[in-house]
């Protein structure tokens, strides 16, 4: 049944660790408003923060009188030190089937929307060896805009793994997208928190567990 993938590529949370809870993101994000000055936002500007365009950063950054380079700075660091610290209670943690990476023979990668640095204490903390390369999001405003459904990172990655067939595994729209710009094979997983999740662009298999990668290669 394989199509001779040459290299595997992960999205991270929702398929190798389980989400962050959406509250410990909303604290974080006020958190994040505290340290420029901002006491009580609107939670519009909460939500607009979890996962803002450059634009609507700006807007929101404009409405509070804030630089919006140093919002944004104070949001990535609130979010790491917040992600680091579910990690560290054991909130955050690995799914079984990623064991099955252990089995793969093909290289494989990982490509997140989430900061770089996050993806550095996910692999540290979870101890979880043995990716051939790793790509999270830069802090910057430039980070925003490269993330999936841009490329961008899963461009990089391909590159450095040097492949020439590569399957990317996802469990979202972006992740689909992202696979689609580059005209790779993409694998939706459809895990619990995705039971009622509609696609907008047809992924190239669909499968509820990383358990079925090995006949997918």
């Amino acid at each position: 049944m394989g199509a001779t993938y040459d290299a595997v590529l992960f999205d991270n949370d929702g398929v190798l660790t389980t989400p962050t809870d959406g509250n410990v993101l909303r604290e974080a994000m006020r958190r994040a408003f505290e340290r420029v000055g901002v006491s009580d936002p609107p939670d519009d500007h909460l939500e607009t923060l979890r996962s803002p365009t450059v634009s609507s950063l700006r807007g929101v950054a404009s409405e509070h009188d804030v630089d919006p380079e140093r919002l944004w700075r104070a949001r990535e660091r609130a979010a790491i030190d917040a992600q680091r610290a579910e990690l560290e209670a054991g909130r955050k943690r690995p799914y079984e089937d990623v064991a099955t990476l252990d089995s793969l023979e093909t290289a494989t990668g990982i490509v997140s929307n989430n900061q770089h640095e996050t993806i550095a204490n996910v692999l540290e903390h979870l101890e979880l060896h043995g990716f051939d390369c790793w790509y999270g999001r830069e802090p910057t405003l430039a980070g925003i805009e490269r993330k999936k459904p841009r490329p961008y990172y899963l461009e990089r990655a391909i590159d450095d793994l040097e492949a020439s067939n590569p399957l990317f595994v996802g469990d979202s729209r972006v992740d689909v997208q992202a696979a689609d710009a580059l005209g790779i094979d993409a694998a939706f997983l459809r895990r619990d928190h995705r039971s009622d999740y509609r696609l907008s662009t047809e992924p190239t298999y669909e499968i509820d567990s990383l358990e079925a990668l090995p006949d997918l290669l």
